[in-house]
């Protein structure tokens, strides 16, 4: 019995797992830390919005899992994944879990952490720039700004698992900016929800694709266009809705320096 037990705790003890935040897009936004991290890890389990060069950063020796997500279709479910996690670290490997933008902002990173806790295995968090703050600011767009907004929101498009809805009445407050991630499929609910809320229609939006990237595009229009907007665009989007985003045009440095 005990001599299973410290066998036990040494695979423990050699198996770890990161957590790493990718950020949104740009490869030089990734954190000094995810970058080491990155290079040491024996196994990489890694999502579909994760950037090429990002991936080319790991060790040519580690194995490479992909379990991307997108809209409407799992490659890998969540809790195959969960397991993916736990039995690599069992292995006693350096695992990466890498994940775009931040992994405790919509990005289940809490989820997968609870499994590990639950199988005793060690884990660290590197967190990430979040889509939210990295595409606003290579949009021009501040999400505070002292004459606009005195606080942001970040919402989810996606509706919760348990069918709780979004508590509009308290999205729609005066002077905040609202940030959607995953909204396109519902931006037509979305301004609906918001215009019957109190929102004027006219309020100032915008639609930021692929932000950070080469290929980054920005839409703007107002409340009552953004289902319109949205046809324009492809997913990996973000949906920002307030005055902040009339000051695209005067900021706009990516689409300048490019």
């Amino acid at each position: 019995m005990t001599t299973t037990l410290i066998s036990t705790q040494a695979s423990l003890a050699q198996g770890f797992v990161s957590l790493v935040g990718a950020g949104p897009g740009d490869p030089d936004l990734l954190t000094v830390k995810g970058y080491r991290v990155i290079q040491q890890a024996q196994v990489v389990v890694y999502d579909r919005l994760v950037s090429p060069e990002i991936l080319a950063l790991a060790n040519e020796k580690a194995e490479m899992i992909y379990v991307g997500k997108k809209l409407d279709y799992h490659c890998v479910p969540q809790d195959q994944i969960n397991q993916i996690l736990v039995d690599k670290a069992l292995e006693g490997k350096r695992v990466v879990r890498l994940k775009g933008g931040d992994s405790f902002i919509f990005g289940r990173g809490g989820e997968e952490l609870e499994t590990l806790a639950e199988q005793g295995v060690r884990f660290e968090v590197v967190p990430g720039i979040t889509a939210a703050a990295g595409a606003t600011a290579y949009a021009g767009i501040p999400l505070t700004h002292r004459d606009h907004a005195q606080a942001v929101q970040f919402i989810t498009g996606h509706v919760q698992k348990d069918g709780k809805e979004i508590d509009w009445q308290a999205a729609a407050q005066s002077n905040s900016t609202l940030v959607f991630y995953m909204g396109l499929k519902q931006s037509g609910y979305i301004a609906d929800k918001l215009i019957t809320h109190g929102i004027a229609e006219d309020m100032p939006c915008a639609i930021i694709e692929n932000g950070t990237r080469r290929e980054q595009r920005v839409f703007r229009g107002n409340l009552a266009q953004l289902p319109n907007l949205a046809k324009q665009a492809q997913s990996p989007a973000l949906i920002v809705v307030g005055s902040v985003t009339s000051l695209h045009e005067k900021l706009d440095w990516f689409n300048i320096k490019h």
